[in-house]
């Protein structure tokens, strides 16, 4: 197995853990603004010190791309955060990293990154196991399993935000900059959009003791899965590091229907096994 591919894999295990940990957070009644700038809190001093330890942390013109990711970063994860009060995680998590389709499309499309019969199988297999595993939405899925359509609407609108700033990343790496600073001008962006955002919902700094443990949790578990993700993406293709990072969803399913007792179907199992298919056929490609 190549460095980039483990990188990947650390990366989606990372993102599926991260995604339970929000379910997890909304189901304890945090508010995602609260989260949000909660996180931010921990997120950015952590990639601070990972810079500094590291000595990889350079301030120069190619950080605006982290800064750039920084706002689709904050669009994506507020509205997924949303999006799981009225959704279930086995259903939500799948469609919101749906967005590996969108930056593995651009980087082939505007990067010239080569369509492989490999990449395309797993791209396709990708979809095939989202598409199964969103079973649990139809009607005749229990209240756990249904989603609303405002739920729908956020996750959405996340999942496009983040498929662009994955595909922003890879544009911030071509452009020279290091894992380290592209986190920390992404960083800068999100504690100051967060934060400013949840002073003018809340009309001061009134973060919940509710979300503090579950803020930095998700914090910690984002911080690995951006530093092997941007690893991966300085090694590799990113319509093929990219995806396989965000099949997260596998992770993120599996702990739905084991710990918080959402449905499992058939259709749901052959999802996963479908998309472990995928990640071979990326893996090869």
């Amino acid at each position: 197995m190549t460095q980039e591919l483990e990188y990947a894999l650390g990366a989606m295990i990372c993102f599926g853990l991260a995604d339970f940990i929000y379910k997890r957070a909304a189901g304890a009644g945090v508010q995602a603004h609260h989260f949000m700038m909660v996180q931010a809190w921990f997120f950015a001093p952590t990639v601070v010190l990972y810079g500094l330890f590291t000595r990889t942390l350079v301030f120069e013109a190619s950080a605006a791309w982290g800064a750039a990711a920084g706002l689709f970063v904050f669009t994506g994860l507020y509205n997924f955060a949303r999006s799981l009060k009225g959704g279930a995680i086995s259903i939500n998590a799948p469609i919101f990293r749906l967005s590996f389709t969108l930056t593995a499309a651009l980087a082939v499309l505007l990067l010239h990154e080569p369509l492989t019969a490999f990449k395309f199988a797993g791209l396709a297999l990708a979809l095939i196991a989202v598409l199964l595993l969103l079973g649990g939405a139809e009607a005749g899925g229990t209240p756990r399993s249904r989603a609303t359509k405002s739920s729908l609407m956020r996750v959405l609108i996340a999942t496009l935000a983040l498929g662009i700033a994955n595909f922003i990343y890879k544009i911030g790496v071509l452009d020279g900059a290091s894992p380290a600073t592209l986190l920390v001008a992404q960083a800068g962006v999100f504690i100051s959009v967060a934060t400013i955002f949840a002073c003018i919902v809340d009309r001061g700094i009134k973060p919940p003791a509710a979300a503090w443990p579950y803020a930095a949790t998700a914090a910690i578990l984002l911080v690995l899965a951006f530093v092997f993700l941007l690893e991966s993406l300085t090694r590799g293709e990113a319509s093929v590091l990219v995806p396989i990072a965000q099949m997260g969803f596998v992770v993120t399913a599996v702990l739905g229907i084991v710990f918080l007792r959402e449905s499992f179907t058939l259709r749901k199992g052959a999802g996963l096994v479908v998309a472990l298919a995928a990640l071979v056929c990326l893996a090869r490609s």
